[in-house]
């Protein structure tokens, strides 16, 4: 089994002028197999638009059951495969779940065939062969030769648009396919309606409502051809209703200019002479047509692509030019597409005139914000957030004003869990968003009403009917018979907990404070002294006694096993390390985990992760343990968090097209790839301190947005020579091992001295 897709931009040696010229030089390296899920494609940094070549388009269901083979097709798009179906505009990047997959264009030339056909036999059908020696990717840009149609074709983005360029060959017979039945976790009743209006002969407009993760999604368009169309059509793929209407007075399939049903492919028809280019336009809204007109109107109002790409690469630019490494070739190609990929999600949810389609499915404007979606908050919680708290706080305070609007808008009174498209998918456990609430709030970066922020967590995690939270509230843990996911939403829980009691010192309120400082202990309930792990805990207050400690099935846990979340407490690592024997055991304890052996039985019931991303027992490629690495630093061993921490980075990063240890999650592995090469790592979300590492860059410098610039610089860096001696704030011994948040806030230098001895003296 091969590890997953990392999308990887190459990077030559940096400049030294203030605002370098990163994107010209980028070469990706596309990749992808079992997961990763990341794709190539066209779009700019947290933009609505996510247009990207789509590979194949299976069902997520065959025979009434789940195709297991769905799940390569996460983004849409697969490294090994041969052929190409056409490029859709929206996608999600790095998830081990998905949806969307919006609006699949493809241009084809001679026969005109309204089936994708299949990749055996492209031929069959609408889609094409390609090459990768033909196929080019860039942040912002993306173009491919499609062989069977020896087309060109060529992709960008604003914000809310994207833009296609294709280049054709002599024909009397070319095509630009519309596909809305297309989609990505795909099946018959997946799309609830469509509608197309051929407003004249070079504009489209029209919508699509689907019922997938996100239960109720409806996304409108426009879209707008550079040359007239001389003819057009669709093909309605539905089963006949038994009621037909009358509409069945009109010929819709040829030249009828408002199309509506479930199952629809139009045709739009041209003329075109050798190397004739005809460009497309087509933008996006969470509201109505006009707006998605609007917003075409604004962002693109004209028709020169090669001006698009250059803005859209001059937006990447300025994104990645906030942090300048100086570093390895391979650490760059790793640290600027770790970068690439963070600042893809959270995604723009919301038209240039402000408005935006709420959870309540009523149009809402945003005032004073910019609103956002895709909030993969399990995941996302952990780095990603308190990443942009550092290097993109403006953003993050618009995040977290999302939510609250989010909160505003539910009839169910919670913020996110899992939010896209006006929708709570409600998936994985936990009630994180009050984990970025609580960071954005203790770092000075939410300007909101924090109070009511308070208020909106206090309600979240009191919400009894959600996910044991009631039965977790009486008895201070979710029994086993009561949950699947008993342990891991205990303890996961028991940390959000611990988030509200930071915001409630913060804000003063004592009393709340200790209601929930008290709740955040619950992780004791469900540790087990007498074999050292956590455990499932039987209403009776009982463990239950089938257990295995290896296995992730049936265990009480999600994505993980109990070796992994017996070290979830990043709340508390003095009170656990105490649980589990103190300093010596509990260093112990990392070691096997990091060291012992996992029968390949372990990988029988999970589907998102391989070999590849795991090391001896600790599972890099999801997140639960993302911060077990630092937890040395606890135990009074932190030459073994810079050792561990190096060779995480070395094994689960790489710059080759199956590079990444799992799936990237909106943002999060790439998260902790840049904190941990940075040499410095948030545990515990919602405190202002973050754990020292061992930096993997020769010098950092983070361009903060308040105007100050923090520097890290590590004298004697090597491969080899993976040791602090010792570290220097400003040019004072930083004598524990930590730094807090306000500290780069000033500014100023962070100075690691390495070497390749350790430095065992405990801190």
């Amino acid at each position: 089994m091969k590890k997953a897709l990392l999308f990887c931009l190459l990077f030559p040696a940096l400049a030294t002028q203030a605002q370098q010229d990163l994107v010209k030089y980028v070469k990706p390296i596309i990749g992808t197999q079992k997961m990763g899920h990341t794709y190539p494609g066209a779009t700019v940094p947290f933009g609505a638009v996510q247009l990207s070549p789509d590979t194949d388009t299976l069902s997520y269901e065959l025979n009434g059951k789940y195709n297991g083979d769905v799940y390569k097709y996460c983004a849409g798009y697969k490294y090994e495969d041969k052929t190409i179906v056409g490029f859709s505009h929206t996608h999600f990047s790095g998830t081990g779940h998905s949806d969307l997959g919006d609006f699949l264009i493809m241009p084809t030339q001679g026969t005109l065939k309204m089936n994708p056909g299949t990749a055996d036999a492209p031929g069959s059908g609408f889609r094409s062969a390609f090459s990768h020696q033909n196929e080019t990717a860039e942040a912002g840009y993306y173009k491919v030769k499609l062989e069977d149609h020896q087309i060109q074709a060529e992709l960008t983005a604003s914000k809310r648009v994207g833009m296609h360029r294709y280049t054709f060959p002599k024909s009397d017979a070319s095509h630009i396919i519309l596909d809305l039945m297309s989609g990505i976790y795909n099946y018959d009743e997946k799309t609830v309606w469509t509608y197309v209006r051929v407003v004249n002969d070079t504009l489209v407009t029209g919508y699509r409502q689907t019922n997938g993760w996100a239960r109720t999604r409806t996304v409108y368009f426009a879209m707008s051809f550079s040359k007239p169309f001389k003819t057009y059509g669709q093909k309605n793929f539905d089963k006949k209703q038994v009621y037909g209407g009358f509409w069945r007075k009109f010929d819709q399939n040829n030249n009828f200019p408002e199309i509506a049903g479930r199952r629809i492919r139009m045709h739009f028809d041209f003329n075109t002479s050798d190397q004739e280019q005809v460009k497309v336009k087509f933008a996006l809204s969470p509201v109505s047509q006009d707006n998605a007109l609007e917003n075409m109107r604004s962002e693109i109002p004209g028709w020169d692509f090669d001006q698009v790409k250059k803005q859209a690469q001059t937006e990447w630019n300025k994104e990645l030019n906030k942090i300048d490494i100086a570093a390895s070739e391979d650490d760059k190609v790793n640290f600027y597409t770790a970068m690439y990929h963070a600042f893809i999600n959270p995604t723009t949810y919301g038209d240039v005139n402000g408005e935006y389609k709420g959870l309540d499915q009523n149009v809402h404007k945003a005032d004073g914000f910019t609103n956002y979606t895709t909030f993969s908050l399990w995941d996302t919680y952990r780095a990603l957030h308190p990443f942009f708290n550092l290097i993109q706080p403006a953003r993050n305070n618009d995040m977290v004003k999302s939510m609250m609007a989010h909160y505003d808008q539910s009839t169910l009174k919670m913020l996110p869990i899992w939010s896209h498209y006006a929708n709570d998918n409600w998936c994985m456990s936990g009630y994180h968003s009050v984990s970025v609430v609580a960071d954005a709030i203790i770092k000075g970066v939410y300007d909101g009403d924090a109070q009511k922020a308070l208020e909106a967590c206090i309600t979240t995690a009191n919400h009894r009917n959600y996910e044991g939270i009631g039965v977790y509230i009486d008895k201070g843990y979710i029994p086993a018979e009561n949950s699947g996911t008993s342990v891991s939403n205990t303890l996961e829980y028991a940390y959000d907990d611990w988030c509200i009691a930071q915001i409630a010192k913060k804000l003063g309120k004592q009393e709340i404070y200790e209601e929930f400082l008290k709740r955040s202990g619950n992780w004791k309930n469900v540790y087990d002294k007498s074999i050292g792990f956590m455990r499932p805990r039987l209403a009776d207050g009982s463990f239950k006694k089938e257990f295995d400690v290896l296995s992730t099935h049936g265990q009480g846990f999600i994505e993980g096993n109990t070796w992994n979340y017996s070290f979830f407490v990043p709340q508390d690592p003095e009170s656990l390390m105490a649980a589990m024997g103190g300093k010596q055991r509990f260093a112990a304890r990392i070691d096997s985990l990091f060291t012992m052996h996992l029968p390949d039985e372990f990988f029988a019931d999970t589907e998102d992760i391989t070999r590849e991303g795991i090391i001896g027992g600790y599972v890099h490629g999801n997140e639960p343990a993302h911060h077990v690495a630092y937890l040395y630093n606890w135990a009074g061993q932190p030459w073994k968090t810079q050792q561990r921490v190096r060779m995480i980075l070395k094994m689960q990063y790489k710059p080759s097209p199956d590079g990444l240890g799992g799936n990237d999650d909106c943002g999060q592995m790439s998260a902790w790839y840049m904190f941990s090469s940075l040499g410095f790592y948030p545990v515990a979300p919602g405190s202002g301190d973050y754990s020292l590492g061992s930096p993997s860059v020769k010098s950092a410098s983070l361009k903060l947005e308040g105007g100050n610039t923090f520097t890290v610089e590590a004298i004697n860096q090597s491969d080899k020579n993976v040791y602090v001696q010792k570290v220097l704030l400003n040019g004072a011994l930083v004598t524990g091992n930590s730094i807090k948040h306000e500290d780069i806030l000033k500014g100023g230098k962070l100075v690691f001295y390495m070497s390749s001895k350790p430095v065992k003296s405990s801190k």
